[in-house]
């Protein structure tokens, strides 16, 4: 899709590049938003969001979801506790993290808090600070209600019809005939015209995401190695692999303002963890780099010398040969690669659990459950509940032993706290199945629809569970039935709000 109407059609505070969503834009000039109520933006937002879902290229992969998400809930809080966060976006929007396979080094804000990380950027941020000062910055579009000030630019576009043009974006991206229908009588132009973000928006979102990285707990220097990243990489002529430089170009003034910014007496940034370490080699990994890319990273560490490698670059090396030997089916060398990366972080607790979570993703893969099981329990039992990562490992694991009813208690305790996680709600519908608890099941199938926002389907699930109720009789839980019947009348009243969108 070309450049214009890239940047015309999705209204992010980031470039939205690849099969997750494609895009270009800029930030809006300055203005008080009015015009765009929160909740009208998170409708918007929840709109896109549920074509994200069914894009091929989405992941919920839950110890990289859970890693970004806690960097990124870190710095809400703090944005919170900083008066930069009004309690009224703190309470509607989703401030939600999705993943996307896509290469790119990107990362993007969407309306109403929703925001998307490539895991090419995971995979080249050198700390954890580098990640958190992208994510601290496309907070701040956010906080700073630059999206709002955007819609409200679109003086005679309502914000239905700029979600239109969103989704119109997101097929454009898979079909050139598509983005050259999208053209006609110039509107692209036109919209272009109007979604140009200001210099000044760019400034602001770095001198707010800045002031946020030290009360979060991360080295403000984070956001000066990325722009030293971004720079380099605009000095070797972008191939495309770095969209975020063309949706925040970078200046000499950005760049000079953060350096002036960091004191001349600072400490150090603290290296990288080795969780992040493994964080990013996970990230390289699920990016799906070829089978050949794969075989080299499971022999890199037979390569001589590798023993006298800093720790480093060993435990990432160890992490990406083992996760490789998985995606390969190589179950015997990623066993042996596991347990050389175990001894490796064996005195680094937060390493340690990831290497945990490794083994069992593994033994699942193999087919081995017991063995998977025995992984986890290697851990803190209370982590098995608390964690999402444990939760289904353990869950999927317990599932495959015929034991899964053992997890329905855990599982509704952690969707009680986190109702639109759809995979928990999945995975609590096998549970409930088996134990025989039909009817249970065929609602939690429902809710997961309604995790995902296809409201279409959780009305045909909850109606599926009318139907169940009712051949059973006497018979049937009579209190399941009620809150069905509760959740299909509240369901159908969003699928009428929803198709009133289009």
């Amino acid at each position: 899709m070309g450049r214009a109407l890239a940047a015309s059609l999705l209204i992010v505070a980031g470039a939205v590049h690849g099969p997750l969503a494609q895009a270009q834009s800029a930030l809006p000039m300055m203005g008080d938003g009015a015009e765009m109520t929160s909740s009208a933006e998170r409708r918007l937002g929840d709109r896109i969001i549920r074509e994200l879902y069914r894009d091929p290229d989405y992941i919920d992969d839950a110890p990289l979801q859970e890693y970004v998400q806690d960097l990124f809930q870190a710095l809400v809080r703090a944005a919170q506790a900083r008066g930069e966060l009004a309690p009224e976006l703190q309470e509607r929007f989703a401030w939600q993290i999705l993943l996307g396979r896509d290469r790119s080094v990107n990362a993007f804000a969407l309306p109403g808090g929703y925001f998307g990380v490539h895991l090419g950027l995971i995979g080249v941020v050198s700390t954890r600070d580098e990640l958190a000062s992208v994510l601290a910055h496309e907070l701040s579009h956010v906080t700073q209600r630059h999206i709002a000030r955007l819609m409200a630019q679109q003086g005679r576009q309502t914000p239905l019809m700029l979600g239109a043009l969103v989704l119109g974006a997101l097929a454009a991206a898979k079909s050139p005939g598509a983005a050259q229908a999208l053209m006609v009588g110039g509107q692209a132009l036109a919209v272009q015209n109007q979604l140009n973000f200001s210099r000044d928006m760019e400034r602001e979102a770095d001198r707010v995401g800045f002031g946020l990285m030290q009360p979060a707990g991360y080295a403000p220097q984070g956001f000066v190695a990325m722009f030293d990243k971004l720079q380099q990489a605009n000095r070797i002529n972008d191939n495309g692999s770095w969209p975020y430089l063309r949706s925040h170009p970078l200046t000499t003034q950005r760049i000079a303002d953060m350096h002036s910014r960091i004191p001349p007496d600072a400490a150090p940034p603290a290296p990288a963890t080795l969780e992040h370490l493994m964080m990013g080699a996970r990230a390289r990994v699920l990016m799906r780099p070829g089978v050949d890319t794969w075989r080299q990273w499971v022999a890199e560490p037979q390569d001589a010398g590798f023993a006298a490698r800093p720790q480093a670059q060993r435990v990432p090396a160890w992490y990406a040969a083992t996760l490789s030997a998985v995606q390969l089916a190589d179950f015997a060398a990623a066993r042996k690669s596991l347990r050389a990366l175990q001894a490796d972080v064996r005195a680094d607790p937060a390493a340690a659990r990831q290497a945990r979570l490794l083994g069992a993703e593994l033994e699942l893969a193999a087919g081995d459950a017991p063995a998977a099981l025995g992984h986890l329990q290697d851990g803190n039992a209370a982590d098995a509940t608390r964690h999402r990562p444990e939760l289904l490992l353990r869950t999927q694991a317990l599932l495959r032993t015929g034991a899964g009813g053992e997890m329905t208690a855990p599982l509704q305790t952690w969707l009680a706290a986190h109702p639109g996680d759809a995979l928990s709600w999945q995975l609590l519908a096998q549970a409930w199945q088996q134990q025989n608890q039909l009817l249970r099941a065929v609602r939690a199938e429902a809710e997961a629809q309604v995790a995902r926002y296809d409201y279409a389907a959780a009305v045909d699930r909850f109606k599926a569970g009318q139907d169940l109720a009712q051949r059973g009789g006497a018979a049937s839980d009579h209190i399941e039935a009620s809150i069905i019947d509760t959740r299909l009348r509240a369901v159908e009243l969003l699928l009428r709000e929803q198709a009133a969108e289009r």
